[in-house]
């Protein structure tokens, strides 16, 4: 795999919610609310230093009790922000980039601004936390069909059947598809689109759904497999008539002979 296609520019943000919006030919696209700012770079690894280049990015200021306190942050935590002359964030994460982009984009102690990172039409990969879905059985978290509930079936109608495997081994092989705790993993949705972007508000609204529950924390990242592609919508095939005169009386048309 190539360097370009490793060091992405990136962005946190979260989750807002879904709603819909319409383009000039009038069709109805799905969007994803983001709300992707203010995102503040708290700092930046060099290659000199560290070994590698990347940027520190935190979201969502933390809240302010009374003077000194701060809530959701400790104090060690507090301090490590402070040595960097930033306020203290509750989401921070570390994206790897290009040092082109960790120069010009990228600038310590100020927010990202999101014209830089993106343009309308851009493909991105958004990584969030699914939805807990608790314990679950092995028809809704691996969508087994069950039983029959005909005569001779008791009280085994929503089960995962044998798991055995004779003799031989002689155990359950690991990763068997069996009931446990589902959902609340790390997910990436790839080949997002970016469809409109809300400087004033820091909003994008990104076609598709991402993965999460409204308010969770989003990692939004230029897409991994169409990097410098623009997305352009396809537009609608007009219905054709058949010439086949056994399927003329379909589209309306007669097949009889004068």
């Amino acid at each position: 795999m190539s360097t370009a296609r490793t060091l992405r520019r990136g962005v946190l943000g979260r989750k807002l919610g879904m709603t819909q919006i319409f383009t000039k030919d009038g069709l109805a696209i799905p969007v994803t609310v983001v709300e992707a700012g203010p995102c503040l770079v708290v700092g930046q690894r060099t290659a000199d230093k560290d070994g590698y280049v990347a940027v520190q990015l935190g979201f969502d200021e933390a809240r302010k009790i009374g003077n000194q306190n701060i809530a959701d942050v400790s104090k060690p935590t507090t301090g490590w922000y402070g040595k960097r002359g930033v306020w203290p964030q509750r989401f921070l994460r570390e994206v790897r980039v290009d040092q082109k982009d960790a120069d010009g984009v990228y600038e310590t102690g100020k927010p990202v601004d999101l014209t830089k990172l993106f343009k309308q039409g851009d493909f991105v990969d958004v990584e969030g936390t699914s939805k807990g879905k608790g314990y679950q059985g092995v028809m809704k978290r691996h969508r087994m069909p069950g039983f029959r509930a005909t005569h001779g079936t008791h009280e085994f109608f929503r089960h995962g059947g044998s798991i055995g495997c004779r003799l031989t081994p002689g155990r359950v092989h690991k990763g068997k598809r069996m009931s446990g705790h589902m959902g609340d993993v790390r997910k990436t949705v790839q080949n997002l689109v970016v469809m409109e972007i809300d400087t004033e508000k820091n909003l994008l609204l990104i076609r598709g759904a991402v993965p999460g529950a409204n308010g969770g924390y989003l990692v939004l990242r230029s897409s991994k497999k169409r990097m410098g592609q623009t997305w352009r919508p396809k537009m609608e095939v007009q219905e054709v008539l058949s010439k086949n005169p056994m399927k003329a009386s379909k589209a309306g048309q007669s097949t009889t002979k004068k």
